[in-house]
């Protein structure tokens, strides 16, 4: 149960604290940070004054969430040890709020979404490296942070990230191009948007209740803004060789999403990127966070954080990961693969991120 601890009106900081386990508290922190986008929400899971020691994530949710999507994930069991030694800093984007005001005049792009908002936030806060970890449109907008501001991104971890033309809503707005529908007629139920962006389809019984639970805080017009930003953002695949920041890329094996994710793999530089696909998952933040959290504590490590840190069954992974290595498995392998090899003392030393295999987990 959260307890509320101190406000200071003068800077807009709320300070409460969050329990993670029978013996850790985490100190939660939101701050309201004036931008040239207008005010947003940061949620600060950790204490910055032990930012210099400590693992920095930056979220960036998807449309039709908010911090909310990346809170739940952090705050799953499967997730207390990292949390516990890391600080999460959740980003509301302009507008995406829980009960926001409207949000005035024109919505800023994608583009300037990671260019500009993501390093005046990180300023603010007095941040000078961070790993991304974004799903979706969210996602988009931390590759765009990392290729404008490479010496501030430590790594990206994102989740189901696709060029412009793949995916549903970009099926959508081609039916807007041909005629065939108005795109205001898309949004007279946002959860059925938000369905079809997420999950590929709104028929299944059910689907848009829960989506209609997850969108219901949000102001359906900000909302209608973010996804019209997400839907005219430039396409930046070709840019992707050029990231300098190590990355990995997460997508379900049932998302609409997964051959996209694929093919941008393919374009980048392997020493940099890496691909894991869960096997039988849409959603990876609520269908396999266990699964996320391995992954991103092995990718961590290879930056040099947590590197003291084990996680169950991780032994046993690194064991079957040595024996395909030997045996000349290809990368397609169910294990770990590279991910889980064993590393020296010196190489724990190294804030650097050997690569990864592509890669998929039952």
């Amino acid at each position: 149960m959260t307890t509320l601890n101190s406000v200071d009106e003068n800077s807009a900081t709320f300070t409460t604290s969050v329990p993670t386990s029978p013996t850790k508290v985490i100190k939660k922190t939101t701050k309201i940070i004036d931008t040239e986008y207008g005010y947003v929400n940061v949620y600060i899971y950790g204490d910055l004054k032990e930012k210099e020691k400590r693992a920095i994530f930056l979220t960036v949710h998807d449309i039709g969430t908010n911090h909310n999507s990346f809170v739940d994930f952090v705050q799953n069991p499967c997730m207390s040890q990292i949390a516990e030694r890391s600080i999460f800093i959740h980003l509301d984007l302009p507008g995406q709020e829980n009960d926001a005001q409207l949000y005035e005049g024109a919505y800023p792009t994608i583009q300037e979404l990671g260019e500009n908002l993501v390093p005046r936030v990180l300023d603010d806060l007095k941040i000078p490296l961070v790993v991304g970890f974004g799903e979706g449109a969210g996602a988009n907008v931390l590759v765009r942070f990392a290729l404008k501001h490479p010496q501030r991104c430590l790594g990206l971890v994102l989740i189901h990230l696709v060029s412009a033309g793949v995916g549903m809503l970009e099926k959508l707005k081609e039916t807007f191009k041909s005629g065939k529908r108005r795109p205001s007629e898309a949004f007279q139920a946002p959860e059925s948007v938000i369905a079809l962006h997420r999950f590929g389809q709104i028929e299944e019984e059910g689907l848009e209740s829960e989506i209609k639970n997850r969108v219901c805080t949000l102001h359906p017009l900000n909302l209608r803004k973010y996804v019209e930003a997400y839907m005219n953002r430039k396409d930046i695949s070709d840019k992707l060789g050029e990231l300098k920041v190590d990355c990995l890329l997460i997508s379900g094996g049932k998302s609409p999403y997964a051959s996209g994710v694929a093919n941008l793999y393919s374009k980048m530089d392997r020493t940099k990127a890496s691909y894991v696909k869960f096997d039988d998952v849409v959603d990876v933040l609520n269908e396999a966070p266990s699964k996320l959290a391995q992954s991103m504590l092995l990718f961590v490590k290879g930056l040099g954080f947590l590197t003291s840190l084990t996680y169950p069954g991780l032994d046993r992974q690194r064991t079957l990961s040595n024996a395909s290595q030997g045996s000349g498995d290809s990368p397609s392998s169910k294990t770990l693969g590279a991910i889980g090899r064993r590393k020296s003392m010196q190489d724990y030393d190294r804030p650097r991120l050997h690569s990864l295999t592509s890669q998929k987990i039952n």
